[in-house]
């Protein structure tokens, strides 16, 4: 007996997976991972060259920075002089435990001056001011900016690169040496009280081996690293903010940016200027 079934149709050959991340996605993002550094630098170079175009020109508007200055400098004081006390305690304690394996105990305060002077005074100042007065520089410039404040100075002729960048740069140059100076006394301080009270080292060998090792060329190395760090953190800063998108949230993503990129710099600013400064090659 026949059977008039129709023929049932082949099974379908099972789809062959898509790669989650083809070739072209690839190189874009690899491309954008490249250049994103670029473009981030390009943006700092833009922000800068307007920064020095409307520091020149009126109106000079000396109360903002005043009230900068404040902000970064006097705000700042408490922070710096306790990490600098500590700073400068534990140093002081390494050192004179290192140094008695050898009998070279003495030394520990022209080591302590020297290290703080150039070292350990401008790139720690540097820090603690990035994390409490870069972070919030760049909240307030980004929800200005999400909230339109930065288009209504716009509107009312006032160009805001003079009006809030500016300011800040300049107080960021200026108060960050005289922090520097701050952190050094009060670390020294701290070296001073562990390793003569604590450590039983003899106070005139303690300063009189700093005051003859410790001279002025090591203080302004560090003071020229503090301006520039101070510059460069009001600056991420400043373009964090500046530039930020995205309502609160891209407010949060800029201000982490901005802490770690100013961590970055620092760090990196600090190899080149001192490279520079001893008159070695960058590599």
């Amino acid at each position: 007996m026949s059977s008039n079934a129709a023929p049932t149709d082949p099974a379908p050959a099972p789809a062959v997976a898509e790669p989650e991340t083809s070739w072209k996605e690839l190189g874009e993002k690899v491309g954008n991972f490249v250049l994103a550094p670029v473009a981030e630098i390009g943006m700092l170079a833009r922000m800068l060259f307007e920064a020095f175009f409307w520091m020149v020109r009126p109106p000079y508007r000396v109360r903002l920075l005043v009230e900068q200055l404040e902000f970064i400098g006097v705000g700042s004081v408490f922070l710096v002089s306790l990490t600098g006390f500590f700073i400068g305690a534990v140093l002081g304690l390494q050192l004179v435990d290192g140094f008695r394996q050898f009998g070279a105990e003495n030394q520990t305060g022209a080591v302590v001056g020297i290290a703080m002077a150039r070292e350990m005074g401008p790139v720690f100042t540097a820090l603690m001011i990035s994390s409490r007065a870069g972070s919030a520089m760049t909240t307030e410039l980004g929800s200005m900016r999400v909230s339109d404040q930065i288009n209504a100075l716009v509107v009312l002729a006032v160009n805001p690169v003079q009006y809030l960048v500016v300011p800040r740069i300049l107080a960021g140059v200026i108060a960050a040496p005289i922090l520097t100076l701050l952190f050094n006394v009060v670390g020294m301080t701290g070296a001073y009280l562990v390793c003569v009270h604590m450590l039983s080292i003899d106070p005139g060998i303690f300063l009189g081996r700093m005051q003859w090792l410790v001279d002025w060329p090591d203080v302004l190395q560090g003071l020229i690293k503090a301006g520039i760090f101070g510059g460069t953190i009001s600056l991420i800063a400043c373009r964090q903010g500046f530039y930020a998108t995205g309502g609160a949230a891209g407010v949060g993503r800029a201000t982490n940016r901005s802490v770690v990129h100013n961590a970055i710099a620092i760090l990196a600013l600090d190899y080149l200027v001192t490279a520079i400064i001893l008159g070695q090659g960058l590599f």
